[in-house]
């Protein structure tokens, strides 16, 4: 398996020596850079892409929210798996919608911290407990429990396919062996769903699905 590649931004360098310590035991696991704030952050992606940053929200300079949104904008292929404090509801909803990969709480356990890597770096997303239940709350408000199709989006009987399997969490090559396509198929039918529902990455798909009843 190629080493997946990390990065982590954050201000505090204990937790930073912190998380590279719990990334240490996982020798597929390869330690790119840190940077303490967005803005060097941002200047050291210049030079060298990681495959997943752990964010941290609260930083000077540039923070993780705005740091994500440069992020989807300019690296479309980086993984931003947030790592932060803040379990608010609304910080939650607004960094998925904005790009977002996955969120955690820093009190994670390091398994689930090196699990998450995985599951963004595989399948695009990691939809944890505190996840779920934001997006239900946000539902909930909105009165969306019944499905809402948008008129002006009309997925084909193989896209329908492609998106429940996406949310059953099944990666790119299980679901292509799962309907009979090559991996780089289902790659073009996921990012023409992107494209088609308006959504940036894989995880705005899963929240799309939910949102409209496609997936239990």
């Amino acid at each position: 398996m190629t080493a997946i590649k990390i990065a982590i931004a954050d201000d505090y360098k204990i937790y930073r020596d912190g998380l590279k310590l719990c990334l240490s035991s996982d020798n597929n696991l390869q330690f790119l850079f840190e940077a303490e704030n967005g803005e060097e952050l941002m200047k050291l992606l210049e030079s060298n892409q990681p495959d997943v940053i752990l964010m941290d929200l609260k930083m000077p300079l540039l923070d993780g929210v705005e740091s994500t949104k440069l992020i989807r904008k300019k690296y479309k292929e980086i993984k931003v798996l947030v790592v932060t404090m803040y379990d608010s509801d609304k910080f939650i909803i607004h960094l998925m919608e904005s790009g977002a990969n996955g969120y955690l709480l820093k009190n994670a356990e390091p398994k689930e911290i090196i699990k998450a890597i995985y599951t963004v770096h595989e399948n695009g997303y990691y939809f944890n407990d505190l996840v779920n239940k934001a997006l239900l709350k946000k539902l909930v408000v909105k009165n969306n429990l019944i499905p809402s199709f948008n008129n002006d989006i009309e997925l084909t009987r193989q896209e329908q396919q492609v998106l429940e399997l996406i949310c059953e969490e099944k990666t790119v090559a299980e679901i292509g062996t799962q309907l009979l396509l090559s991996v780089r198929s289902v790659e073009g039918i996921r990012q023409k769903l992107i494209e088609k529902i308006g959504v940036r990455n894989t995880a705005g798909l899963v929240m799309f699905a939910v949102k409209n009843g496609l997936t239990e």
